[in-house]
């Protein structure tokens, strides 16, 4: 029970670490456009994006799958700002669809940030072969950091939209945009080419 304690720990930690920006910027991104009374399409959102990165986790791990480091670390940058551009094609915040192109889109690029968790977890886990336990439990707690990140994008956005009454197709295209920039200067900074 330790290890899963440990390993949830460090999954909660590697994804809301502010030295891992990237995938606090891509969260952020996927979110922005929500509300607390969105919260179940938020849970599957983000859900979707827990099953996608812990395919290719898990890929990784058992060495099912190779890949460039150098190209995964581009591409997240990339997941992050076709995230942010699709935000400025939401004009309406009314959500009907059971499975907008949004959840496909999280599913798609978890895939992608799987890979980049998965040199990290690679290294801590080593040779011990009783990986499926600590595998649950770093997903798990990658899971919990990013519902912790999702709250704080549904506060701050309710302080903007609640409170100061900032209209919310501005403060979704401020936002979006200021995460474009720096995804922008991420990607351009990790060019495998």
């Amino acid at each position: 029970m330790n290890d899963f304690r440990l390993y949830f720990e460090i999954g909660f930690r590697h994804i809301a670490d502010l030295r891992g920006v990237d995938h606090i910027l891509f969260v952020m991104a996927l979110c922005l456009r929500y509300q607390f009374a969105d919260w179940r399409k938020i849970l599957i959102l983000i859900t979707a994006f827990t099953i996608g990165h812990s395919i290719t986790l898990a890929l990784s791990v058992f060495n099912i799958v190779q890949y460039s480091v150098k190209w995964i670390e581009f591409l997240i940058p990339v997941t992050i700002l076709i995230t942010a551009i699709s935000n400025v094609f939401v004009k309406k915040f009314v959500f009907k669809s059971k499975f907008p192109a949004i959840y496909f889109f999280a599913l798609f690029f978890g895939l992608v940030h799987g890979l980049g968790f998965s040199s990290y977890l690679k290294s801590l886990l080593g040779t011990d072969h009783n990986v499926i336990w600590q595998l649950l439990a770093f997903n798990i707690g990658l899971e919990a950091g990013q519902l912790a990140i999702v709250l704080c994008v549904l506060l701050i956005s309710f302080i903007f939209i609640q409170i100061l009454k900032c209209n919310r197709r501005e403060y979704i295209l401020y936002f979006s945009g200021g995460i474009f920039a720096i995804a922008l200067q991420m990607a351009l900074e990790r060019m495998p080419f």
